[in-house]
């Protein structure tokens, strides 16, 4: 099996002047690379944003604790940041306007001639962007990870127009930076799964579905889309381009297939799925996709096989952090959702002391009750929503239900309730923000809190 395709041509830079609403990383990264390319530039945020040095030594003007509104006279073209929703007064205002409305990703895809791997889904983006790119380096080709992982594409086309190969560019795409894409068109694209979430962004499902399936778009005949056989919600979609399958359900005429322990290709053995050191039967789906996107680059099976068996575990994703004295502590911290939780719960082949709880995003628990009781030993629960959480589950019936002031006190009682052959699991299911600055900070903070256990 084997796509091989060049890059293609991009469309030209759309017409200055540009206005940058949102000045966090990627709204840097777009306004410094528009300002290398010659362009008139300026950025506004409506927040104080910690550190604009950068754009300061690129002689980028900017604005902030301002709504952008006043800055829109004279511009042509608006660069939305990710983080900075529709519904801002200056997006509004510029799109009443008819001024043309962008996202870094679009201008980044447009300075790059690349050929681009684009991964998208509710879950499991990081883990199959880095794996990606792991798989097309451990062949000996360059590849870079960028987007949604926290390196902008903008970043990578400055660092190519300065003299970097960037090889392959391997991009997470969330619906957030699809959403506001226009040509974006890459070589291979994926699709791993959609489920519930940001609906307090998008507002219903409807939409935040019609935002991931942009990563199709434009692709053509010669493209490759990856798709997850497993997915219903994938049923049906159509595209030109050329589709490859993965499944981990027996007896689906997936390209890439698992035969118990055994991942298949075109029906051929490629590796069992414990030689790799990433856990869980979702990270088996996630190296699935990863395989089908490097394989769609025309990287050998045996290149592949290699790559998949020395790929570490991702941060915060499901991610060992130490055994004490026999208990396993995992870091889930990305579990911002519950179907990520559920894919954790349903993946671990321990009895589990469950970490829940975080800032709403609008989505309802009942869906974790029955992995719960099936599953989980105790639940300890933080954060904003755990008065809900916990109410939510009272069906489940556990023996061991914890209300915890913090995150340190939940891996203090959890580990104090756990025995050898037990787990404690941070998998939240919801966001951070209530104690933490981000999922990072709150995976960090575990990892410490364990390793004080063990001190």
């Amino acid at each position: 099996m084997e796509y091989v395709r060049s890059s293609k041509v991009r469309p030209p830079l759309p017409e200055g002047p540009f206005l940058v609403v949102g000045l966090a990383r990627s709204g840097i990264a777009a306004a410094r690379a528009l300002k290398a390319h010659g362009q008139a530039v300026f950025g506004v945020d409506s927040g104080e944003p910690a550190d604009l040095s950068a754009l300061r030594d690129s002689g980028v003007g900017f604005e902030t604790s301002v709504t952008g509104v006043e800055r829109l006279d004279g511009v042509s073209t608006v660069v939305k940041s990710p983080g900075v929703p529709a519904s801002a007064e200056v997006i509004v205002e510029a799109r009443r306007r008819g001024i043309r409305v962008l996202g870094e990703l679009e201008i980044g895809w447009r300075l790059l001639d690349a050929p681009f791997v684009a991964i998208t889904g509710t879950n499991g983006k990081t883990t199959t962007t880095e794996l990606t790119a792991h798989l097309i380096r451990s062949a000996g080709r360059p590849a870079a990870a960028a987007g949604n992982v926290g390196h902008p594409v903008c970043e990578v086309a400055m660092a190519a127009a300065g003299g970097t190969d960037a090889g392959t560019v391997v991009c997470e795409c969330s619906s957030f930076q699809l959403e506001d894409s226009e040509a974006f068109s890459p070589e291979v694209a994926a699709l791993l799964n959609v489920r519930p979430d940001h609906l307090d962004r998008h507002g219903d499902m409807e939409s935040y579905r019609d935002a991931k399936l942009k990563i199709f778009a434009n692709q053509d005949e010669g493209d490759v889309a990856v798709l997850n056989r497993d997915e219903p919600g994938q049923a049906g979609l159509e595209t030109v381009a050329a589709q490859i399958g993965f499944s981990t359900s027996d007896g689906t005429d997936a390209t890439i297939a698992l035969d118990g322990d055994r991942i298949l290709v075109d029906g051929e053995p490629l590796l069992d799925a414990h030689e790799m050191r990433i856990l869980g039967r979702h990270n088996v789906a996630n190296a699935m996709a990863g395989a089908a996107c490097a394989l769609a680059l025309g990287v050998s099976s045996e290149d592949v096989a290699a790559g998949l068996k020395t790929f570490p575990p991702v941060p915060h994703r499901y991610e060992p952090v130490a055994e004490i004295e026999g208990v396993l502590f995992i870091n889930d911290s990305k579990a911002t959702n519950v179907d990520a939780t559920l894919a954790a719960i349903e993946s671990s082949d321990r009895p589990l002391h469950l970490i829940l709880g975080g800032s709403a995003k609008g989505e309802p628990f009942d869906d974790l009750v029955p992995a719960v009781a099936t599953g989980c030993r105790g639940v300890y629960l933080i954060g904003e929503t755990a008065d809900e959480i916990g109410s939510t589950l009272e069906p489940a019936g556990l023996e061991i239900v914890r209300y915890c002031e913090d995150l340190e006190a939940a891996v203090s009682e959890a580990a104090g309730a756990a025995t050898p052959g037990e787990a404690v699991l941070l998998s939240p299911a919801c966001a951070s923000f209530d104690q933490f600055e981000n999922y990072e900070d709150r995976g960090e903070s575990f990892r410490r809190f364990v390793e004080a256990l063990d001190g």
